[in-house]
This record gives C-alpha cells, sequence and structure tokens, in this order.
C-alpha cells in the first residue's frame, strides 16, 4: 500500500512546521542581533552556519532510517529537538542584551540542536515521501509538500512580523514559544500512523554507514547532482542573514517591517513554485533543465535590481524586487527538487534515504557557507569605509555572478526530458 493523497498532504504539514521555526531562527532573530543588537553580522552568520553544518549529519540520519527502524519516530523526535532549540535561541537573544557570553553560549547549544533536528525530521520525511509514493504521485506529492513548506514559511514570517509590533523582548519569546510548540502538535497528529499503513518499513541490513554512503558516492549522477546542490544553494542563501539587516539599514524599515518582507520574498518562493508544478508537473510544458536555468538567470536579474535600488534609494520598488527574487528562487528550486526525488530512488536499492540525506547534507553546508559568507563580506565592505548601500550591493552581485555560473553547470548535466517526478532548499 501507498501514500494517499491525504496522507501525502498530511506529511505535509511536517514540511510547514518544519519552515514555520527555521524561517524564526534564520530571520527575524538574525535581524535583531545585527540591528536592535549592533552586533557584527558575522557572529548570527556563525551561529546560523553552526546549525546548517550540524546538519552533515543527514546521511546518517537517512541511513539510519534506510537500514532499521522507523522513520516515524526520527520525525516526531527530530521536532521536538528543533522546537526546543528554537525557543532557546529566542532565549539566547534576549539574554545577549544583558549577559552576552550566557547568551552566547545559550545560543551555541540552541543552533546545534536545530540542525540537529531538522536533520533527523527532514531527512526521515523525505526518504519516507520517496519510498512510500506511487511513483506517477511522485511529481504532484514533493509540490505539496514544498509548496506547503513555504507556505509555513511565509504565512510564519507575515504573522510574526505583525504580532512583533511594537517588539518587546518578553513578546518574543511568547510567539516563539507558541509557534514551536503548535509545530511539535501538528507534527505528531500529522505522521501518526502512516507508516504502520504504507510498504515503508525498512529491514535491518549488515551494512556499515561509511559503506553504504561509498556506494551512493560512487554512482556519477549522484555525486554530479550533489555537486550542482552544493553551488546552487550556496548562491541561494548567500542573502538569507543580510536581506532583512539591508532593508533596516539602507531603508529604515522596523523588525515587523523586515519580518513581513521576508514573507513577501517566500510569498513568491511559493508563486513561483506553484506555477512550476503546474506548467511543468501538470501541462508537461519545458523541461526540469529549461526551469532551472532560468530560474537562476532570474534570481541574477533580481539580486541585480535590489542591489541597484539601495543604490538609488529607491525604497518603493523593493517590496515587488524582493518578491522577484522569491519568485525565480522558487521556480529554479522546484525544478531540482523534482530532480531529486527522481534520482533517489535510481541506483543501489533500498538506499533512498542515504541519497536524500547526501544532498540534504550537501544543501546544509552550501546554505551554511553561503549564508556566512554573506554576512563576513558584507562586515568586511562596511569596515572598508563602504557605505550600506554599497556594502550590500556588492554582496547581492557577487551572489547573483554565483547564479550565472549555477545556471551554466545545470545546462551542462541536466537533461532534456521534463520531469517525471519532483525536491528542496530548505529548511
Amino acid at each position: 500500500m501507498t501514500l494517499s493523497w491525504l496522507q501525502i498532504f498530511r506529511l505535509g504539514l511536517v514540511q510547514c512546521c518544519l519552515g514555520a521555526i527555521v524561517v524564526l531562527t534564520t530571520s527575524t532573530l538574525n535581524r535583531l542581533m545585527v540591528i536592535e543588537l549592533a552586533l557584527p553580522a558575522v557572529l548570527p552568520g556563525m551561529l546560523v552556519a553552526l546549525h546548517y553544518g550540524i546538519q552533515l549529519s543527514r546521511p546518517n540520519w537517512g541511513f539510519k532510517s534506510d537500514t532499521g527502524g522507523s522513520r516515524t519516530r526520527w520525525i516526531i523526535g527530530g521536532m521536538a529537538l528543533l522546537g526546543a532549540g528554537g525557543f532557546c535561541a529566542a532565549a539566547g537573544v534576549v539574554l545577549l542584551q544583558t549577559s552576552f557570553w550566557v547568551g552566547l553560549s545559550l545560543s551555541i547549544f540552541a543552533y546545534a540542536a536545530i540542525g540537529l533536528g531538522v536533520g533527523a525530521s527532514g531527512t526521515s520525511l523525505l526518504a519516507l515521501l520517496a519510498t512510500a509514493t506511487a511513483p506517477h504521485r511522485r511529481a504532484a506529492a514533493a509540490t505539496i509538500t514544498w509548496l506547503m513548506m513555504i507556505f509555513g514559511i511565509a504565512m510564519t514570517a507575515g504573522v510574526v512580523g505583525g504580532l512583533l509590533t511594537p517588539y518587546t523582548s518578553a513578546l518574543l519569546l511568547r510567539v516563539v514559544g507558541s509557534v514551536c510548540i503548535a509545530a511539535f502538535v501538528v507534527t505528531t497528529l500529522a505522521v501518526w500512523g502512516i507508516e504502520r499503513r504504507v510498504t515503508a518499513e525498512r529491514q535491518a541490513e549488515a551494512l556499515r554507514f561509511r559503506e553504504g554512503l561509498a556506494e551512493i558516492w560512487a554512482e556519477p549522477r549522484a555525486r554530479n547532482f550533489t555537486i550542482f546542490v552544493f553551488l546552487s544553494m550556496t548562491a541561494y542563501f548567500m542573502q538569507e542573514l543580510i536581506l532583512e539587516p539591508y532593508a533596516g539599514l539602507v531603508f529604515g524599515l522596523t523588525p515587523g517591517q523586515t519580518t513581513q518582507l521576508s514573507g513577501m520574498q517566500n510569498g513568491g518562493v511559493f508563486m513561483g513554485m506553484l506555477l512550476v508544478g503546474i506548467m511543468a508537473t501538470g501541462l508537461k510544458l519545458g523541461s526540469l533543465r529549461a526551469w532551472v536555468v532560468a530560474g537562476c538567470l532570474g534570481s541574477c536579474a533580481s539580486l541585480c535590481a535590489i542591489a541597484t535600488i539601495g543604490a538609488m534609494n529607491l525604497a518603493a520598488l523593493l517590496n515587488p524586487t524582493v518578491i522577484a527574487l522569491g519568485f525565480f528562487n522558487g521556480m529554479f528550486a522546484v525544478a531540482a527538487i523534482g530532480s531529486m526525488m527522481a534520482l533517489a530512488g535510481q541506483g543501489k536499492e533500498r538506499r533512498e534515504g542515504t541519497r536524500m540525506g547526501l544532498w540534504g547534507a550537501a544543501q546544509a553546508v552550501a546554505a551554511g557557507f553561503g549564508g556566512l559568507l554573506g554576512a563576513l563580506l558584507v562586515d568586511l565592505f562596511r569596515l572598508a569605509a563602504l557605505s550600506d548601500a554599497q556594502a550590500f550591493g556588492s554582496v547581492f552581485l557577487i551572489e547573483a555572478a554565483i547564479f550565472i555560473a549555477a545556471a551554466f553547470m545545470a545546462a551542462r548535466i541536466m537533461t532534456r526530458q521534463a520531469p517525471t517526478a519532483i525536491a528542496i532548499p530548505g529548511e
């Protein structure tokens, strides 16, 4: 028995909850540290990089769920750890105002917990989808679940942005705590009982993790796709930690307004994913490669526009250009997601979780590296006496150049065929 449409929708709720917690730590808390606490952008950059670096454990989580035991326990347990880490991260920001080293210590613990939680829950969820979804439903299933994740990110950013006005530390803790508790409860209810009803159980296998990972890395298609994921995700995440500070420093937006700006961006991602899901998956228009290349080049153009409006102080154009960036990001992302789901079941049998873990690890490393690189470059450019608009704009232009490189790589390694199954960013 395979997943029904209702069960696919239920698993999509887990993706929605993952995005809801992570967006608070990578956008709202990051902005508070840079602007309200006047800390160097590299500090939250290093914390977010830690959260992504910890996700190098993703292949191991996937291997564990491949070779024995229930994926459900990793999904629920990972969400519990993620929620605890999210609340501790908010508490760390509050403590940084009065006791820097105590707050920093708590923040380091919190972001490490976030990384472990996302790795355990997210990888096991994707593996369950890849193994229990009928082949003819995989494209739609992946599109549905990822659209729900982006919806969770956009909705949380928009709602929380409104609730945090006017901002207070106590209000921050109440809002973040409520989101984390709600995410855990929804996840538990959503995933409970599904795995027992589908043919996705794994039997124990006498194979060590390194041996299983080596088998996957020896597959040329899996290896080349891993490299592409790293390059494209580096470009995708370079602006993640600097967009809200950019809006606050250059255009004078409040914490609530910049959080809502992040919601607008992710709303654009949702629209881009929905468009490709309908056109490529439903109507079979355009190849996966074409959508990836178009998304990368559109993201490049949007970043150039965002840099330009800062230099020219065209505040009225900030919202539409950020939405455009999200739209093209979504186009490229959902096409890459399609390739991920299709490739997960190819090659050595019973390695879906390990493959998902490998690509998830590549994405996580790129996200941490890209986010940290963007924050570090902003600090260096500001130290070089560039204005805020020039410093941030220079980083956006570098990111645009990486998107061009990703488009060229996609054109070389991806096939011209339309996607038969659709998978990512994330978390």
